[in-house]
């Protein structure tokens, strides 16, 4: 049986309709999209950023455009782009992008840009519609918070493969092992397990789309898995340490993490605490994710565990963030996020101790927010018998 990447055309329709009810409430007429992921959100078409811009123009009412340079308009068309594409010949250009934009869209009294635009491309468009009021909208990004069911059957295909690439890395290092030669190095696994993440897709698959990171991660092993955001190096895996599998996959460009920490032999009574410290968290952290709660509060709720066991001063990061078209995206398992969690919201859970010299533990799952509490969409087993090697 093959899982299609492509969502169906009332998805879009969907999505349009609800940011433009938030569009009417703010009194815009249109708004301007260049963040990749709003582009692919509202008209399907994923792309790799540069400094050409892509950007959608939505008008509150009408069909909405896609700007592309001419270098992306066959690809824009391939992926079957619900909008009507209108190209620009080349950045900077004679004429400035917007200018081509402004060209072919009748000019709004107002009009609004997202809050990732940047000062360049937002003075762009004043200059390109002098007679245009702009304004910041998060009338897209509010949207986005909530996903559908389509969205979620891609980010439940893509929690499916990033445990099979849990699952492979663990055998090759079991392997390795049992054979009692050398070790993989870190980039010998991140290479083996993003290699079987991409295989498996294709294997199944049709209607790929691709994005940056179509399968991958980080693996890091003893010391270096203190330092939470280090890239895979040279270094071989060693007995007797832990090593990490932190590995994310995109189906449809919808993203999930699943990560988790093995022990290289019989673990210490050391290696023990630590990793059950993370695992109570990460579980009481799993367990906040309620509709109603706020962000804050279930980041409090998970991180309390790890500061009761006395090990605060080993905590790095928060609880985790959301997870969409995105790796991380809003909202955010922190202090300082009052949002309030609901259905339809996807979050990775991932709190972590990291010890300077000796090692980083971290379990993370991609959860989704439902009506009856939490939901994980990675399913890699979390006791600490099933990450001993």
């Amino acid at each position: 049986m093959t899982f299609s990447h492509k969502l169906p055309d009332a998805f879009y329709a969907g999505a349009l309709g609800r940011v433009r009810a938030g569009m009417s409430a703010e009194g815009l007429a249109a708004m301007v999209l260049d963040d990749p992921l709003d582009v692919a959100y509202l008209t399907g078409f994923h792309h790799f950023p540069n400094e050409r811009p892509v950007a959608c123009w939505l008008p509150l009412d009408g069909d909405p455009v896609l700007l592309v340079p001419d270098l992306e308009r066959e690809y824009a068309a391939d992926q079957g782009a619900r909008a009507e594409i209108v190209a620009y010949p080349e950045f900077p250009g004679v004429r400035s992008p917007f200018a081509v934009l402004a060209g072919h869209v009748p000019a709004p009294d107002k009009a609004a840009y997202a809050l990732s635009t940047s000062v360049a491309r937002a003075q762009a468009l004043a200059e390109a519609f002098p007679g245009t009021r702009w304004a910041v909208s998060n009338a897209v990004g509010r949207v986005r918070l909530r996903k559908l069911p389509e969205e979620i059957a891609l980010h439940e295909e893509a929690a499916r493969i990033a445990d099979a690439m849990i699952e492979v890395g663990a055998e090759l290092v079991r392997a390795a092992v049992e054979a009692g030669g050398e070790l993989p190095t870190e980039t010998e696994l991140a290479s083996h397990v993003i290699s079987h993440g991409s295989s498996l897709m294709y294997a199944r698959h049709t209607d790929v789309v691709v994005v940056p990171m179509l399968t991958g991660g980080l693996v890091y092993g003893g010391p270096n898995s203190a330092q939470p955001h280090r890239l895979p190096g040279g270094d071989r895996l060693r007995k007797g340490e832990t090593f990490m599998l932190s590995l994310g996959c995109a189906v449809g460009g919808r993203f999930v993490e699943s990560e988790r920490t093995f022990v290289i032999g019989e673990p210490t009574t050391r290696q023990a605490r630590y990793y059950e410290t993370v695992r109570e968290a990460q579980e009481t952290g799993t367990e906040a994710l309620v509709a109603g709660v706020t962000c804050e509060e279930a980041n409090r709720r998970c991180l309390r565990v790890i500061e009761e066991a006395g090990l605060a001063e080993h905590i790095r990061h928060r609880q985790g963030h959301g997870i969409g078209l995105g790796f991380h995206e809003p909202p955010w398992l922190s202090d300082g996020d009052a949002t309030e969690l609901a259905p339809g919201m996807i979050l990775s859970s991932e709190p972590g101790v990291y010890v300077p010299g000796h090692a980083g533990y971290r379990i993370s799952d991609t959860v989704l927010v439902t009506e009856t509490g939490p939901r994980r969409l990675t399913a890699y087993p979390r006791e600490l018998t099933d990450v001993i090697i």
